[in-house]
């Protein structure tokens, strides 16, 4: 019997997720490499590896002998999680929410993005009929494979320096159509401010454009903002879509956890905005998971209504900002050209000229002579080749043994 053919086409299609690829070759090869003074140092998945707050692993622990802590949940979250997330979102943005009807739980911000594209997409094998995300090019690598396996199409807006990485929508969207596709297909757009991989942010008056743009044309507004809270500049802080005029009408944000506290393992974010398209989201949550466990809920909300929370937050931001700094002056003096990101703990690096724009054998070079783990940039779209995306999380010694090892085995630009 052929067991993959019962399973749906755009499933069939799918690839291993880059990371978990990246991680297997690692694993294969950590032998191999320790024993030549190479131990694999990773610079791939978008990890913080600092401890988490220790406000809430005392919180957690403090919970967990209340016996109503572990009974089932609700997909949509419990009354203090969802009023919380109303609090940090009015301190935060000075934005208002009804916690009842424009909040909802999430077990991590990937698994609420990949649900509501699945909402979205009615499955169709024509490549002019397909339901149709626009997504940023280069962009987070899971946009594409969710979208696929739902069985539409993503389509990349190009993000470039010379249109200061905020593409122009109606220029994107005119040639879309003269490719021959339909606007009516179109059922979403995807921003991502800050960006992973390119560490870049964009201006509110941007965001309120693509606001304006998705409301002229119908189209639901996602914005997924999981690295707001990574920023190296106070007086510039990333924004939230919901602060523009209108924004309810049509968009809807995704918040995360895992990055701003180093609380990745834990799985806990949260969806807000548009009331309807959070009601619609509900409906298929309700049939697949019964909520995230209370303790982490409680945790989560006297998290976000801490001093604490924010104090980490300023800590964590000084310590990357302080790392990704050395580690661009590092890779400046063996010959990169190579920026400060606004925000998160990304740098997308031109690879060396003599690679021909192959970044997946300049990642492999690196990974099997100098055990350096990084992501080829093709993994974030086409306008990736001739990239590599690093991720600076490692403490700083291994970052300093990085830029050691590239000077000595011959990875200078």
């Amino acid at each position: 019997m052929n067991i993959k053919s019962k399973f749906n086409k755009s499933v069939q299609s799918l690839e291993t997720y880059i990371m978990f690829q990246i991680k297997q070759r690692q694993l294969e090869l950590k032998d191999e490499l320790t024993k030549k003074g190479r131990k694999p140092i990773a610079l791939s998945m978008g990890a913080p590896v600092d401890n988490i707050p220790l406000f809430a692993i005392e919180t957690l622990k403090s919970v967990l002998d209340d016996a109503s802590i572990h009974t089932y949940s609700t997909p949509k979250g419990e009354s203090y999680f969802l009023e919380a997330v109303s609090r940090r979102m009015k301190k935060r943005f000075n934005v208002e929410l009804d916690p009842k009807t424009e909040v909802f739980s999430l077990i991590g911000s990937k698994e609420g993005i990949a649900n509501l594209i699945r909402e979205l997409i009615n499955p169709n094998d024509d490549e002019f009929e397909k339901d149709i995300i626009l997504c940023p090019n280069p962009g987070y690598a899971s946009y594409k494979e969710m979208i696929k396996a739902s069985g539409g199409l993503c389509y990349g807006l190009e993000m470039t320096k010379e249109n200061n990485y905020m593409p122009d929508l109606d220029k994107e969207l005119e040639k879309l159509l003269q490719k021959g596709y339909k606007k009516e297909k179109i059922k979403a757009l995807i921003i991502n401010y800050p960006n992973n991989p390119l560490g870049v942010t964009c201006t509110l008056e941007y965001m309120q454009k693509c606001v304006d743009f998705c409301i002229k044309n119908e189209i639901i507004l996602i914005s997924d903002n999981a690295y707001c809270e990574i920023y190296f500049d106070k007086n510039d802080k990333p924004h939230s879509v919901l602060e523009c005029d209108r924004a309810k009408e049509i968009a809807v944000e995704f918040h995360s956890f895992s990055k701003p506290y180093a609380m990745t393992g834990w799985r806990l974010g949260y969806v807000v905005g548009n009331s309807e398209i959070i009601s619609m989201f509900g409906k298929l949550k309700s049939t697949i998971d019964t909520g995230i466990f209370k303790a982490l809920q409680l945790t989560g909300a006297k998290l976000l209504d801490s001093k604490e929370g924010d104090e980490y937050i300023e800590y964590a931001n000084k310590k990357f900002e302080t790392k990704i700094k050395k580690f661009v002056g590092g890779l400046k003096s063996l010959g990169y050209q190579v920026e400060m990101p606004k925000a998160a703990f990304y740098l997308w690096v031109k690879i060396p000229e003599r690679y021909n724009n192959d970044s997946k054998q300049f990642a492999n070079d690196l990974l099997e002579k100098s055990g350096i783990v990084l992501v080829p940039g093709e993994a974030f779209g086409d306008l990736g080749y001739g990239w590599v995306r690093i991720s600076v999380v490692a403490d700083e010694k291994d970052l300093d043994e990085v830029i050691e090892r590239m000077k000595n085995d011959g990875f200078q630009n």
